[in-house]
């Protein structure tokens, strides 16, 4: 049975075990063996990361061709227009080629853990936060993706992969689960 780990990596965070500083890799976390990232988060993105030992499943979560929606929530700067949504919801192109559409609203601040460093904050600009759900994984594309609308990322939480979610799982923790969704918690 293949075995499955839901983790919220925090901000700051390598999605390698090996070649950071203390505090900076998987290995600081995740205590269990034989298990790797399914799909990458950035060390200044935090959120929902997949961890398997089984490489069919690592592949269908990470391979843009199976479809498996990421759900990010996203603190823009700037006020999203309703253009920006639906040239979001259209996909945009970007330098490497046009994205798929996505799902893209506008949604109130949502309730999260305080981000060390925070966010800076700036009184003349407005923040916002998106919900945005993409089926592919390109290198830093949701940044990249915000960017081409007008309105840069401040902060980046990847909330959901597939069905899995983050919720009830707090930075630093994780909890596994069966890949058919049963879960046992750490």
């Amino acid at each position: 049975m293949a075995r499955l780990i839901l983790f919220n990596k925090p901000y700051g965070v390598l999605s390698q075990f090996t070649g950071g500083g203390p505090g900076e890799t998987l290995a600081d976390f995740v205590t269990v063996k034989g298990v790797y990232p399914a799909g990458r988060l950035d060390k200044d993105s935090e959120g929902l990361l997949l961890l398997t030992d089984d490489g069919k499943l690592q592949a269908q979560i990470s391979s843009p061709r199976y479809n498996k929606e990421k759900t990010y929530l996203v603190q823009v700067e700037g006020e999203p227009s309703d253009d920006a949504l639906v040239r979001l919801r259209r996909g945009v192109t970007l330098k490497d080629g046009p994205t798929r559409p996505a799902r893209a609203k506008l949604i109130a601040p949502p309730e999260l853990w305080p981000r060390n460093p925070p966010v800076r904050f700036r009184k003349s600009v407005p923040d916002h936060w998106i919900e945005l759900s993409i089926s592919e994984g390109r290198n830093r594309q949701v940044r990249r993706m915000t960017a081409a609308v007008g309105l840069p990322t401040l902060r980046l939480v990847r909330w959901g992969v597939a069905d899995w979610t983050l919720d009830g799982i707090a930075p630093g923790q994780w909890r596994e689960v069966r890949a058919g969704m049963g879960s046992t918690r750490r």
